[in-house]
């Protein structure tokens, strides 16, 4: 099971409300549904992975990402899940900004453009990176926005974001001490849990 599922199993309480973005084949609503006994939906933009999601018994909604969560009200959410679509977004702060608005809580993933390898890469080939965690060519690739841990979190300093967790894992979705201690170097993925931040903390 990957890290992103164990977390989200962590994280997410039994019966919660969930809305999944870029849900894909619907994978990890499923699990939720099976483990957690979540309700709620999918949001997907390819037709053959929401045939699948269907397939599975979810409730899928077909949307383009970039135009927004308008249709839901304030907190009508306890959850809103992203697994590796925050930087293929065209405005990635606003979707941010409206997930912690429509869900309690949001649980993203993404992955790091500081990691040492990509450094490393960029340094010495003098090319745009290609790893697992970022596996495409500069010419063919939905990553629009790429980012660090550092950038994420001055996004959510900026706006008034509350990160609740915080975990770097490498390709393969593990983690250790290291990539702890020392996330923007030796992370290839983060993975943050974030809310509102609480009105008293807001400077």
């Amino acid at each position: 099971m990957r890290i992103d599922q164990q977390l989200a199993e962590k994280w997410i309480q039994p019966y919660s409300r969930v809305l999944d973005l870029g849900c894909g084949d619907g994978e990890l609503l499923a699990h939720l549904q099976a483990k957690r006994q979540v309700t709620g939906y999918g949001i997907e933009i390819e037709a053959p992975k929401i045939t699948l999601a269907i397939a599975r018994g979810l409730n899928i909604i077909e949307q383009d990402l970039n135009q927004g969560l308008d249709r839901f009200e304030d907190q009508s959410f306890d959850f809103v899940v992203m697994a590796q679509a925050l930087q293929a977004v065209e405005a990635p702060d606003r979707l941010l900004l409206d997930m912690v608005r429509v869900g309690r809580e949001a649980i993203i993933t993404f992955p790091n453009f500081a990691h040492w390898k990509t450094r490393s890469y960029l340094g010495l080939r003098g090319r745009m990176p290609v790893s697992e965690a970022l596996p495409y060519m500069w010419y063919n690739t939905p990553n629009i926005h790429l980012c660090t841990f550092r950038d994420f979190e001055s996004l959510c300093q900026a706006h008034g974001i509350h990160i609740i967790n915080r975990l770097a894992v490498n390709g393969d979705q593990q983690g250790n001490l290291l990539m702890k201690q020392f996330p923007n170097l030796l992370g290839e993925i983060a993975i943050y849990r974030i809310s509102r931040q609480p009105r008293g903390d807001r400077q």
